[in-house]
């Protein structure tokens, strides 16, 4: 890796074309752009916001690579590279390994989840850490797969030399702390806005926020003051950052971080059917939401 993965990254979404449907590079390397300039230190392709259950994998590998040129040396590029079988995740993480990524983030797999043991979960992981050519992550993103990864797995795989971190994306403070404390020496995310200041007091090294895709600078001020040393105002920041988590990304998902995007001047554009967009009404309490924290011109 040629980084330490800490600070704010965004699970970057995916553009689509509104006529054609498909993924629009000049759109997606536009806004990586947009981000890195507001002060991100990466971003992960193919993530949980980037629509990555509605991707092929040419589409998958076309996007790393089109991100791949426009992230500057200094900052991260992550691959989102969970998938339904052991086999299949392995060939995502090489996928993501020849495209350019610079580390994978591994999800548990999810139509069969709940008939999974933690030493299923652990045997999974770990054949996938063994073939990566990649160091990886572990994703625990329980309102997706409808589980949630137990410490007891962290703690089973902490040795592994190929694991390096995880992202936690389940909300709840307590389990993030269970994570810090099973795998002290991993670079452990949290992945809910609300909760960035709280993961950095308790040891966590930053974020991938959905809501960093269209606060960008909010979010990264969020753990650059903190790193200053400047609680005060981290914090300021962090009660700006956690109504638009909430009403935006908790409430609207990939359709609402999109339409905020178009709101703040990124290109946010459609969701992949099934989803839906947002409508109309939605947009405009975007709008306004946006507008009271500072992000738009009133």
């Amino acid at each position: 890796m040629k980084m330490a993965i800490k600070g704010v990254m965004a699970p970057i979404t995916t553009p689509f074309d509104e006529t054609t449907g498909d993924v629009d590079a000049v759109a997606l390397r536009n806004n990586a752009r947009s981000l890195f300039d507001a002060g991100l230190t990466g971003i992960l392709a193919a993530g949980s916001t980037g629509e990555a259950a509605m991707l092929d994998e040419v589409e998958y590998r076309s996007i790393i690579e089109w991100l791949r040129d426009v992230v500057p040396e200094d900052r991260h590029l992550m691959a989102g590279a969970g998938r339904e079988s052991t086999r299949g995740t392995i060939a995502a993480c090489q996928a993501a390994g020849r495209a350019g990524a610079d580390t994978v983030l591994i999800r548990a797999p999810a139509y069969y989840g709940a008939g999974l043991s933690d030493d299923a979960l652990v045997d999974h992981f770990r054949a996938v850490a063994d073939a990566s050519p990649l160091p990886i992550l572990l994703y625990n993103i329980p309102k997706y797969t409808h589980l949630t990864i137990s410490d007891g797995v962290f703690r089973a795989l902490v040795t592994h030399e190929n694991i390096i971190g995880a992202k936690d994306s389940s909300g709840d403070l307590k389990n993030f702390i269970k994570y810090r404390e099973a795998a002290p020496d991993w670079s452990l995310l949290v992945g809910n806005g609300t909760l960035l200041y709280a993961a950095l007091e308790s040891g966590g090294v930053g974020g991938i926020l959905a809501v960093a895709n269209f606060a960008a600078e909010t979010a990264a001020g969020i753990a650059e003051a903190f790193d200053r040393g400047e609680r005060n105002t981290a914090g300021a920041l962090q009660e700006r950052l956690t109504p638009l988590h909430k009403e935006i990304v908790g409430a609207l998902g990939p359709a609402g971080v999109k339409a905020a995007m178009d709101v703040v001047g990124l290109h946010g554009g459609p969701v992949r059917a099934p989803l839906r967009n947002v409508g109309p009404d939605r947009t405009s309490d975007v709008q306004s939401l946006l507008a009271r924290s500072n992000l738009i011109a009133t």
